[in-house]
């Protein structure tokens, strides 16, 4: 395999990338997980039904489970 010279605009982006790299990992997070095939699939034809991200799907969920688990107080 030959090594192509980097364009300029090649050049840029890892530049920044590598200035940068820390302050993303600091503000920004993944969550590495598997779940079986058929799960995946029914919720990506859900949410592109819905036109939902993954984001706003987690989030959502979130709050969902966050209310269920810490209920607020009622006087």
């Amino acid at each position: 395999m030959d090594n192509q010279e980097l364009t300029p605009m090649q050049k840029a982006r890892r530049k920044y990338e590598e200035k940068n790299k820390e302050e993303r990992k600091q503000a920004n997070a993944q969550f590495s997980t598997f779940i079986p095939r058929q799960m995946y699939n029914d919720i990506n034809e859900f949410i592109g039904k819905h036109k939902v991200s993954k984001v706003q799907l987690i989030y959502t969920g979130f709050m969902a489970l966050k209310e269920q688990y810490e209920p607020r107080n009622k006087k």
